[in-house]
Order: structure tokens, then C-alpha cells, then sequence
């Protein structure tokens, strides 16, 4: 039996797909079959060579498969049965430093990976980018039943993400809730859960805002849960800043989070900001240029900053209890996909590089 893969040749590279046999699965893994992986923003990133990643390689880290193969036992140690679908998750915190120590594993310091061994050693195929995955038990998480594991895989990072960015706010004393009144910047996948998410956790007022005019993108939102959707394009950025300081008497929103990864956007979020509003940064995660910013601002309206890049199992366990608790928004999630074969992996990513798409992915 032989499996396809995208192997990943260096940056501006394309892919090559190339067959592996599929061999006997270890000892404390789990081989699953793919059923959708998803093309991330960090892997546009590596593809670019903002990110640095040793090649020859298999990349991906959104994976979502039926588990075929294990060691029954060992399996339900970890709440799992063959024939469960499930989504791999690849962070391995060390569990000892002072991050993990603190209840702060997402943030470990010394962080493995289980995609990063070599493909040129069995099982090959540890690596989001195949037809199949083998994946530490541990690091797998079961998809509850009912949930359609394709639109579990919408967001399998995404949704994770923006959950533990909420998480620190929390922990930073900053509940969201029913007085809240948020903007999310960006409408691509990170900014899509975040509206979902943020108008679930019960939010009195909810903008969406992106670069660009998208009219359909703005129907999707709406229906994911955004009050308003505004763009720099067409409302313009002295407008919508005048506009969101109305808020709260004048004083501006209470929270934004930043999905757009563009540098640019972070000037906005702080004009916008209330005195002590929170700015939750999930979304600037290369190096993508620098801008300058009036710090004073920061100063004079005592605002907090939280930078969250990471996330953990439990933020992926509350990401499906979402998906199983808002089924009335699985058809709109699962619209979001567009799917490719790993095959096509090439075209995949041209489409995802120009926009094409709001989420895509790969599949068998």
C-alpha cells in the first residue's frame, strides 16, 4: 500500500508529490487516513521563507483523518478507538520549563513538533501534507460524533488559536461577555472563527473589518455573527477609526483582535481601543515588515497588550466542543472550504496565495 505526499522543497519551490509505502505504525502511535488538511497561514509563510523549515520535508499541521491503525490498548488510554476521526495536534511541550511549569504549555520554550521528523526514514509520513499520518496517541483528539470532521477541519487551527487568545485575555482578568463590545481585523480564516467565537461568548457589539470591498465575504460574517463588516477600502480608515470611538460613549471598543497579519493594522487597533481596552495579537506571525506606532498611546490610554501564537490540547478540545454545541453553523463553516486533492497541492497553494479562497484544503 503507498500513500501520497506533498514533500516541500525549499522556499518558492513547488511541492512534489511523491508516493511512500505505508508501513506498520509504532509503538504509541496512531496511523490515520486523510479526510482534510488544511493549507495555514504559517505554511504560506515557510513557502515564502518568512518561516525557516528544514527540507526535504512534509509540512502541515492541520491534519484531520480516520484513525485506521493502533494499539487498541494504548488507544483508549487517550479516549480512542480505531474508526474515530480525529484532528492531530503537533505541539509537544517539554512539560518542565517555566511556561509549562505555570499552566502556559502553549508557550513552552523548548516545543517539539511531531511533523518534523525526516521523511527519509519509516513511517515518512509524519507531516499534515498526505494521504496519511502517523501521529503520536497523545497528541491525537477525538472529533465528537455528529460533528462533519470535513468542517472540523475549516478551523482546525484557526479555531484553537483564537480560543486560547481568549483564554489569556481571561487570565489577564479581561472577561468577554455580554458588556463587551469587540472589532476583529482581518476576514480570513483566524478572523472568520473569531467571529463566530466572539459572538457565542455573548459579545453586545461585533465589527468585522477587512483591507478590501468583499461583499460575499461580508454575507458569510454576518451569518457567522458580525453586527457590521466595514473595509479600508471603502469606508476608509479615518472613518471607521471615528466611527468605533463612538462606542461606549465615546470612548472607543472594548476589545480587538488582530487576524490580518498585515503591520499596518495594528495602528488602527490601538486608535480604536478604549483607555484600558485589550488588544488580543494572534495574527502577525512572521516577520512581515515594521511600522511605526505613537507609544504614547499605549501610555495615556493604559492599553493592554496580549501576543498569543501558540495553543494547546485543551483549547482544540474546546474548539470541537464549539463545533458540537453550534451545529446551526457547520453548513455556513464547511461553505468557507475549498478542496484539493494532494495531488494539486501546487494549485492549491497558488489559489490560497492570491485569495482565492477563504480557507483551503487538502484531501484524499
Amino acid at each position: 500500500m503507498k500513500a501520497k505526499a506533498a514533500v516541500f522543497l525549499g522556499a518558492n519551490k513547488p511541492f512534489d508529490v511523491r508516493e511512500f509505502e505505508v508501513t506498520g505504525t509504532p509503538k504509541g502511535y496512531g496511523r490515520s487516513e486523510l479526510i482534510a488538511s488544511g493549507i495555514c497561514g504559517t505554511d504560506i509563510h515557510i513557502f515564502k521563507g518568512k518561516l525557516d523549515m528544514p527540507f526535504p520535508s512534509i509540512i502541515g499541521h492541520e491534519f484531520v483523518g480516520r484513525l485506521v491503525d493502533c494499539d487498541p490498548e494504548e488507544a483508549a488510554k487517550n479516549g480512542l478507538a480505531i474508526g474515530d476521526n480525529v484532528i492531530a495536534d503537533i505541539a509537544v511541550p517539554c512539560g518542565k520549563c517555566l511556561l509549562c511549569r505555570t499552566g502556559d504549555d502553549a508557550n513552552c520554550v523548548n516545543m517539539q513538533v511531531t511533523n518534523g521528523e525526516s521523511i527519509e526514514k519509516p513511517p515518512y509520513l509524519y507531516g499534515g501534507y498526505a494521504e496519511v499520518n502517523y501521529t503520536p496517541l497523545s497528541n491525537l483528539i477525538k472529533i465528537p460524533e455528529g460533528v462533519n470532521p470535513r468542517a472540523a477541519a475549516i478551523f482546525g487551527c484557526p479555531g484553537p488559536t483564537v480560543i486560547h487568545s481568549a483564554r489569556l485575555a481571561g487570565r489577564a482578568g479581561f472577561e468577554i461577555g455580554k458588556d463587551t463590545v469587540a472589532v476583529v481585523q482581518g476576514l480570513g480564516p483566524v478572523g472568520c472563527f473569531a467571529v463566530a467565537y466572539l459572538k457565542a461568548l455573548g459579545v453586545k457589539k461585533l465589527f468585522a473589518i477587512g483591507a478590501r470591498e468583499n461583499p460575499a465575504r461580508a454575507k458569510l460574517l454576518k451569518k457567522l455573527g458580525a453586527d457590521e463588516v466595514l473595509s479600508i477600502e471603502k469606508d476608509g480608515e479615518e472613518n471607521i477609526t471615528a466611527k468605533l470611538l463612538k462606542e461606549n460613549g465615546g470612548l472607543g471598543v472594548d476589545l480587538c483582535l488582530e487576524a490580518s497579519g498585515a503591520p499596518s493594522a495594528i495602528t488602527l487597533g490601538m486608535n480604536v481601543l478604549r483607555n484600558r481596552g485589550v488588544y488580543l495579537i494572534p495574527g502577525q506571525y512572521s516577520n512581515s515588515g515594521s511600522i511605526s506606532i505613537p507609544p504614547e498611546i499605549i501610555t495615556f490610554k493604559a492599553l493592554r497588550f496580549i501576543g498569543s501564537s501558540q495553543y494547546s490540547i485543551i483549547d482544540v478540545r474546546d474548539y470541537l466542543e464549539f463545533m458540537r454545541t453550534r451545529k446551526d453553523l457547520e453548513e455556513t463553516i464547511l461553505s468557507l472550504g475549498t478542496f484539493y486533492t494532494v495531488s494539486d497541492v501546487n494549485k492549491a497553494f497558488s489559489d490560497a496565495m492570491a485569495g482565492k479562497n477563504v480557507k483551503t484544503l487538502l484531501v484524499k
